[in-house]
């Protein structure tokens, strides 16, 4: 009889937690000032108008407005930017 138990393969048991990267608010939707819009790892988006990037390139909107996706510049970047929302409009 076996006088230990069976120990199994000590290079199993570890795993990162997941990040849940990706884009959280599409284009067209509204969001307020705070929101997240993307959270990736680099840039791939670009922050646009009213678009803030922080220190992990996360993106967020800088003032309440809709999001809109957008392709620019000679070298094709993808960019993110706030439309704002008209006071006049929403009154």
């Amino acid at each position: 009889m076996a006088h230990k138990k069976a120990g199994g393969s000590t290079r199993n048991g570890r795993d990162s937690n997941p990040k849940y990267l990706g884009i959280k608010r599409y284009g067209g939707q509204v969001v307020n000032a705070g929101s997240i819009i993307v959270r990736q790892r680099g840039t791939r988006f670009h922050p646009g108008r009213y678009v803030g990037m922080g220190r992990d390139h996360t993106l967020y909107a800088l003032i309440a407005g809709k999001v809109v996706f957008a392709v620019k510049g000679p070298l094709k970047k993808r960019c993110v930017s706030i439309e704002p929302i008209d006071a006049e409009a929403t009154a």
